[in-house]
């Protein structure tokens, strides 16, 4: 089979490509290879290579970035997306999208079910929620999109490898780190999460190998590691972890703050927890505890 993937310049595109099954043929492609703003370039992409699938990893992430340029974002998240789904249209293939627990306003105070009505509150979560509808309504049953949140790993740019800097400093200037404690959702290895992705991709192959459509994979799926915190929680076990992994000699004192005291220009969901329940039954696997997953990690950090 046949696999375009998109983004392997990110954090989640290293952790597919170092994990994608032997028995698939990859096609990697990163920000050197595509120009995700250039749309009628990424259709030619896909049309020159003709893949059984594809899989975007890529996005535009920054999330405060994205309301001083709303359209660039909209290009990377929705446009681009539509592209490659409209020329997999023309020979059968499917894609998985990835997207975010950013489309939904945090406001209901119980994990966020598949298909929950979404109401993003800010041009990043805007631009993911129309590039999964963009991408379902030219793909239909041969589009997926799997949800995620807090996504970490031991490459890229993310709140881990961040914390563990700002430990290091903090600790060493006898300084406290303040970190938002009423935002609650729940951290998600890209570990875990691409795991998930080839797990999800073979499904939908043999779902459709034996041809039993009421076997059929939900057209959104949510996944992240198992669990709950707030970034304060995140950041304290950071702390404890990378000390006991030797990657830190002390770990900083954490303070916790609101999200009043540390404002940005975009506003960020206080609870986007995702219910996962219905995508570990229908993948047939089990999530992690995010500090096992956090833990597995950071030994990988340590081993490097």
């Amino acid at each position: 089979m046949r696999i375009l993937l998109i983004g392997t310049s990110g954090q989640l595109g290293r952790a597919l490509l170092d994990s994608a099954p032997a028995d698939l043929e990859v096609i990697p492609c990163n920000r050197n290879d595509l120009d995700l703003v250039d749309v009628d370039l990424c259709k030619a992409f896909v049309e020159f290579h003709r893949p059984e699938w594809v899989v975007n990893a890529a996005a535009f992430t920054a999330v405060d970035a994205a309301e001083k340029d709303p359209h660039l974002a909209h290009v990377v998240n929705c446009a681009s997306p539509a592209a490659f789904a409209a020329e997999l249209a023309k020979n059968g293939g499917r894609m998985l999208q990835i997207s975010t627990d950013f489309v939904f306003n945090g406001q209901q105070g119980h994990p966020y079910q598949p298909d929950d009505s979404v109401e993003p509150l800010g041009a990043y979560g805007i631009s993911k929620a129309a590039g999964e509808f963009q991408v379902q309504n030219i793909l239909g049953d041969r589009a997926h999109v799997l949800r995620t949140s807090w996504l970490y790993g031991p490459v890229g740019s993310n709140f881990l490898l961040t914390m563990l800097r700002l430990h290091q400093l903090k600790a060493a200037a006898g300084e406290s780190l303040a970190v938002v404690a009423d935002q609650v959702g729940c951290p998600t290895s890209t570990l875990g999460l691409a795991a998930a992705c080839w797990r999800l991709i073979q499904r939908a192959s043999q779902i459709q190998g034996s041809g039993i459509q009421e076997q059929r994979l939900p057209p959104i799926l949510h996944w992240s590691d198992a669990g709950a915190a707030s970034w304060y929680d995140f950041a304290l076990a950071i702390g404890e972890l990378g000390v006991a992994a030797g990657l830190l000699q002390q770990a900083a004192y954490v303070k916790p703050i609101t999200t009043a005291d540390y404002p940005t220009p975009a506003r960020r969901p206080s609870y986007s927890l995702l219910d996962c329940s219905g995508s570990s039954a229908a993948l047939e696997i089990e999530q992690q505890h995010w500090r096992e997953a956090l833990k597995a990690v950071i030994a990988v950090l340590a081993s490097a």
